[in-house]
């Protein structure tokens, strides 16, 4: 039986007349990354807030497994919004922080020049938080964030403000977190980039869950596959084909899906009877797709 770390159950809350959460239930199992997904407004901060203590929910709970977790100082929290001090240094910031988790200054010294040398930001250690750049600021935010070696770490759009190279390097990092044992709840906009970090998601909209489970799972039990096609010929004819969806064509390439009750083998062998194809890929929708579907309302 898997091992988890915390679980929401049932929680609500209600800001004057508005429901930002609504009876919203999951769970987060030890070494994974869960992805925490949803539009603007539709409740991820405020669920976030609730774990985080930083507000109470209305109604429901948060458990934490004391046997993982024995305080809420074991937790690492990357907040969206900048929660450090622009005119302080870098160096001491890190440290503030570092104290606030009761780490010995020696330790969190060493553990602060170790973060800052892996971020390329040793010799900013004694450069003000103002005049670094966003993404500078963005590592020094996540090295406040892990310091501690926490139990769970919560990160809320941590790719945010980061150039492709650090985004990468920030993967690569999350993963190592993992295997070094630490839980991750990852909250962010960018599907690409929780499709090739996470196994599982858990989305809201509305406040309320609309999928959660395991992403792969979540693809296979989608209604419609994406096929891409490549072919020199005139592709526009497959604009007025009834069971075609969400057709993009640029060049000598389309795009678009078919439902999962069409024959694929008989609808291939259709296209391919019209033009002559030089590649054909029949793939799972990309979890952006999905995502975008789900959080206007459609049905997955």
């Amino acid at each position: 039986m898997t091992k988890q770390v915390m679980e929401v159950r049932n929680i609500e809350k209600t800001f004057q007349s508005t429901k930002a959460v609504d009876r919203i239930s999951f769970k987060v199992e030890v070494g994974e990354v869960l992805g925490l997904l949803g539009p603007n407004g539709a409740g991820k901060t405020t669920t976030i807030r609730m774990i985080m203590d930083i507000i109470q929910p209305d109604k429901g709970e948060i458990v934490l497994n004391k046997n993982v977790i024995k305080d809420q100082k074991q937790i690492g929290y990357l907040p969206e919004e900048r929660g450090i001090y622009d005119t302080t240094k870098v160096l001491d910031t890190i440290l503030y922080f570092a104290d606030l988790k009761n780490m010995e200054q020696e330790k969190a010294k060493k553990e602060a020049n170790r973060w800052l040398e892996l971020f390329d930001l040793a010799k900013f250690e004694n450069n003000k938080i103002e005049d670094l750049s966003r993404g500078m600021q963005q590592k020094v935010q996540f090295i406040i964030s892990v310091i501690h070696k926490p139990k769970l770490l919560i990160l809320d759009e941590v790719f945010s403000g980061l150039d492709p190279v650090n985004q990468e390097l920030f993967k690569k990092i999350i993963r190592d977190l993992t295997k070094e044992g630490t839980t991750i709840l990852l909250s962010s906009h960018r599907m690409n980039l929780v499709e090739e970090i996470c196994s599982r998601i858990f989305m809201i909209n509305n406040g309320q869950k609309v999928l959660y489970g395991n992403i792969e799972d979540i693809k296979d039990d989608y209604n419609e596959k994406k096929v891409i096609i490549k072919s020199k010929s005139n592709l526009n004819f497959i604009k007025n084909l009834s069971n075609v969806s969400d057709l993009e064509i640029e060049d000598n390439e389309v795009s678009f899906n078919i439902k999962n009750n069409v024959n694929i083998k008989d609808f291939l062998s259709f296209i391919s009877d019209k033009i002559e194809v030089d590649e054909i890929s029949v793939v799972k929708p990309p979890l952006h797709e999905i995502f975008v579907h789900t959080a206007k309302g459609g049905k997955e």
